[in-house]
């Protein structure tokens, strides 16, 4: 039997009962909440961008209490239980010392959103410097996250800098 994999992006989310389904996100500095009705065998996961809407440029799905209500709903109309729902929680990472700490802050707020909401969080891995790899099955609620291989800031300073070219000659086509 070969298992279904749903890709969820920034923004994104996906819910499933099927037993051969899993869902799959890569996370830096967004967070993934992965919900669970275990009555329903039902279940599913957002990837949330940013903790608020001060960025004008993000789609308001990519937006944390948003993209968490967008999943909660969507959860519902396929037979879930807001009272059974449990979650797991993933991500936040602080992908660039020197810059401010969005990974943190998207970890918070899914934290408050569950508190907030009464969804018992059973498990987590948020914070710290590492991205990771994650995969839910949501007719089960069984999790797995694989840490990212870290990559030396040298690597990143040096992609942040400016293209430099010895010539001004410019052909045009």
């Amino acid at each position: 039997m070969r298992a279904n994999v749903l890709h969820v992006t920034q923004g994104e989310h996906a819910v499933s009962a099927c037993p051969e389904t899993y869902i799959t996100t890569l996370l830096g500095s967004c967070v993934s909440t992965c919900l669970w009705d275990p009555c329903a065998g039902l279940g599913g996961m957002n990837h949330i961008l940013v903790p608020d809407g001060k960025s004008g440029d993000i789609t308001s799905r990519s937006i944390g209490t948003n993209a968490m209500e967008l999943l909660i709903n969507d959860l519902l109309q396929h037979g879930a239980k807001k009272s059974r729902l449990q979650a797991k929680l993933f991500g936040g990472a602080r992908m660039i010392s020197g810059l401010s700490d969005i990974g943190e802050a998207n970890a918070k707020l899914a934290e408050e959103f569950c508190r907030r909401e009464g969804i018992p969080c059973l498990a987590s891995s948020l914070v710290g410097t590492q991205g990771r790899r994650i995969q839910f099955w949501p007719a089960t609620g069984k999790a797995r996250r694989q840490f990212l291989q870290a990559v030396p800031e040298e690597s990143i300073d040096l992609a942040l800098k400016p293209l430099r070219s010895d010539t001004t000659e410019i052909e045009l086509f």
